[in-house]
């Protein structure tokens, strides 16, 4: 019986030795490795070092080339006060680019170069991004050319407060490292496909890294390749997070806890001309609940511009429901 055990394995070892590449278990890793590999010889001849001369001195980050005409994608970080912007190219190459547009409220900007035709990445299709896939970031960390990190998407839906104060959605957290130099670069999935914008880093942390999502990017760049700029809409206050005391909540059958306290109205603004008013506490507009100031920026989107807005406020503990007409900022 041991014997024909000792000989049945020996076989069994000698027939899977024999057996060819394709007949035996892929190995994981060579998997894997192959799955990066092959993303970064798809996306590298279409990702760009940005060098930038301006008012605040040198600087550099990374972009990526989104259609064959030239249209360069980055941070707009990068080239917030750029007086002169060069792309350098894999091959060798590098040109001036111009800017064509930038959104502050996103940390996007878009770029264009002559010399077409280039090389460039697609976006991935929406909502195909899951948590646990591969998430590759190629970039220019710390002025090294064409570095590439790989990790996985490890949430989704985040939201990350940008240099101008509001929150940029749709945010993707990543481990895959990033590093000074990164910024404005592609990270991208085991096809190539672009899945976001790599923009920020928390120093303090080791693994947390986060890239403007491909559904917010695609909807902001499309705006900046048209007009150069991203519409929004506009009332003209200046106001804070404010909570509801618990009697004005039971008094008038409040189930929120907060909302938004106007403490200043601009002249000549769209809020100035309505019946909005200095101390007021807005509550809901346009249909939708407002408990910060941040629920005001999400609802202020470019499809309220020049619309007459329901709102509801508290003033002097009472409800009271008008509209408002937004503008445009």
């Amino acid at each position: 019986m041991i014997q024909w055990i000792q000989s049945h394995s020996e076989n069994s070892f000698r027939n899977l030795s024999n057996a060819s590449p394709s007949e035996q278990e892929e190995d994981p890793m060579d998997a894997y490795s192959r799955a990066v590999t092959n993303a970064v010889e798809t996306v590298s001849p279409a990702v760009v070092h940005l060098k930038v001369n301006g008012n605040r001195g040198g600087g550099a980050g990374s972009g990526f080339l989104i259609s064959p005409d030239g249209f360069i994608v980055t941070n707009q970080h990068v080239v917030e006060s750029a007086s002169e912007i060069n792309a350098e190219f894999p091959d060798g190459r590098s040109l001036k680019a111009m800017k064509i547009g930038e959104d502050p409220m996103t940390d996007i900007a878009v770029l264009k170069v002559t010399n077409d035709p280039f090389p460039y990445l697609h976006f991935s299709k929406p909502n195909s991004v899951k948590v646990g896939q591969l998430a590759i970031a190629i970039g220019n960390p710390l002025g090294y050319e064409s570095t590439v990190t790989a990790g996985v998407v490890s949430a989704l839906g985040r939201s990350l407060r940008s240099r101008s104060g509001r929150l940029i959605e749709d945010v993707i957290q990543t481990d895959a490292a990033l590093n000074p130099g990164n910024s404005g670069g592609p990270l991208v999935n085991s096809r190539g496909e672009l899945i976001g914008i790599n923009t920020a880093i928390i120093p303090s942390a080791q693994g947390i890294c986060f890239a403007v999502g491909s559904g917010t990017a695609e909807y902001v760049i499309t705006r900046l390749m048209k007009n150069g700029f991203v519409k929004r809409g506009y009332l003209g206050i200046a106001g804070q997070n404010q909570s509801i005391p618990n009697r004005l909540k039971i008094f008038n059958k409040l189930e929120q806890t907060s909302g938004v306290l106007v403490i200043e109205v601009e002249n000549s603004s769209p809020a100035a001309t309505s019946l909005l008013r200095k101390g007021d506490m807005i509550l809901s507009l346009n249909e939708q609940v407002i408990r910060s100031i941040d629920d005001m920026h999400r609802t202020l989107d470019e499809s309220t511009i020049q619309k007459e807005l329901p709102i509801r406020v508290l003033r002097e503990g009472s409800l009271r429901t008008f509209s408002i007409r937004s503008g445009e900022i």
